[in-house]
């Protein structure tokens, strides 16, 4: 008899984990995906063109407060926990529940999980959401490319429209966003790529997009998505901490198992944050990995025409899933209203419209902020009343997009764009030339291919042991 499963996800983790382990397994029969922390995301179906084999109706995903009433209805045999970002007690009530409803409780190890490329891999993860992961990957694929080396970078899955056509989504210009009907989450991981010239892929099966990505790059470098493992076997594996969230790295699955298997730590914003927490950091990270090497960086921020913040009474927009499952009150955009003076941060949290609201209703803790939440065209159109109807003067964006090219802003606005800092020696770019050296070079000014057998040796053993 197969083993009746439930994968609770939040479309990201869940369908690669099917994806590695469950799919074509006979001995598995996957009868529901749950999903949550993202918006309208259940109700859908995993298709049968992606579930393989044993599947003619593809998967149903639900919502995961079915998911006690799904274990009794299909006498299911374990659950999978197979998303990011939260507690390991949130993990173990969940654990608690589901045993006490008949099934086992099951996290899926990172040998399981890996692919092994054909090309080195750089990854770059977090400890929580909003560490500062994209600054960092911006450093990365500027260095590796300053080494004359074609990067191609590949994100974190956001599959959050027809899983049919997010296969394999490659994105290297504006237009590729609007053909891929992009919601503001995906804009702000994909835009920066762009902007730096750039390759970026993502989508739902990443052996495929490992792939086509390897056949047209010499470095794959993972961007990876809230605080989870990579979906690739690291030659070189950079973990990026935030002292705003002292502790986090030892309290949050699955960023506590970013730090032991870290090549490089990274303990970004020192320069807004308190030093004892930042000393806090460094001692907790030598404590749960000796071997890996610790970088301080500060966060800057730029502003062009931050003057006109000055004495203005102003509305902040910040990345959405920082405040929300993240649980940051405060971003760049805040730091940049007191740097240059605004006479005063109005609270927005009045003018909330629809799914705006409903986001302040499940997560209370959003500050003096509006979340640039956008999953789909609803939620957009909401994020865009709710602007509009905050009283202010100025706007100030810290999301990585030009939110102007999304919803229409009637009020004036300026952007907020930050970079990794490094402070003193070694930067990233002296580490990354350490790696291009390492991994050798053709006199192409290409990465040798590895071979098949030397390709599996470059996936590196974990770090457990050090616990």
């Amino acid at each position: 008899m197969a083993i009746k499963t439930i994968i609770m996800g939040a479309a990201g983790r869940d369908f690669h984990n099917f994806n590695m382990v469950y799919r074509n397994n006979p001995a598995y029969e996957v009868v529901a995906f749950t999903a949550t922390q993202i918006p309208d995301i259940e109700g859908r179906v995993y298709p049968k063109e992606l579930a393989g084999k044993g599947y003619p109706k593809g998967i149903p995903i639900e919502p995961e407060e079915k998911l006690l009433d799904l274990i009794k209805k299909h006498a299911v045999d374990e659950v999978v926990f197979s998303y990011s970002d939260v507690t390991h007690e949130y993990i173990m009530h969940h654990a608690s529940k589901i045993i006490a409803a008949g099934a086992s409780f099951k996290l899926l190890g990172y040998n399981q999980t890996a692919i092994k490329c054909s090309k080195p891999v750089v990854s770059i993860c977090a400890v929580r959401t909003g560490c500062g992961k994209s600054q960092t990957t911006r450093a990365v694929v500027k260095a590796l490319k300053a080494h004359g080396l074609k990067v191609v970078s590949i994100r974190h899955p956001m599959p959050y429209g027809d899983l049919k056509k997010q296969v394999c989504q490659r994105f290297a210009s504006y237009k590729d966003l609007d053909k891929h009907q992009c919601t503001i989450e995906e804009r702000e991981e994909y835009e920066p790529h762009i902007d730096m010239g750039a390759v970026i892929y993502s989508g739902v099966d990443y052996e495929e997009i490992a792939r086509q990505a390897s056949a047209e790059a010499d470095v794959i470098v993972w961007d990876g998505g809230n605080n989870d493992l990579p979906f690739f076997l690291s030659d070189f594996k950079i973990v990026v901490a935030d002292p705003h969230r002292p502790g986090h790295e030892r309290a949050y699955h699955p960023g506590e198992a970013n730090i032991y298997t870290a090549d490089l730590v990274i303990i970004n914003k020192i320069d807004s944050a308190y030093p004892d927490d930042v000393n806090f950091i460094r001692e907790s990270v030598v404590s749960m990995n000796p071997n890996a090497l610790i970088i301080d960086a500060a966060s800057p921020i730029f502003v062009d025409g931050g003057e006109k913040i000055r004495g203005k009474n102003v509305v902040v927009i910040e990345d959405g899933p920082t405040l929300t499952h993240g649980e940051m009150t405060m971003g760049a955009g805040i730091v940049a209203a007191q740097k240059y003076g605004a006479g005063q941060i109005i609270d927005p949290k009045p003018f909330f419209k629809g799914t705006i609201l409903a986001a302040l209703n499940k997560y209370p803790h959003i500050g003096d902020l509006i979340p640039a939440l956008g999953y789909g065209k609803k939620q957009t159109a909401d994020l865009e009343a709710t602007i509009n109807a905050c009283k202010c003067d100025l706007v100030i964006s810290a999301t990585p997009i030009d939110i102007t090219r999304v919803v229409k802003v009637k009020k004036p606005i300026l952007r907020v764009a930050y970079e990794l800092q490094e402070i003193g020696k070694p930067t990233v770019a002296d580490l990354i030339a350490e790696f291009v050296k390492k991994i050798g070079k053709k006199s192409s000014g290409k990465v040798a291919d590895a071979k098949p057998e030397k390709a599996a040796k470059r996936g590196r053993k974990s770090k457990i042991d050090l616990i």
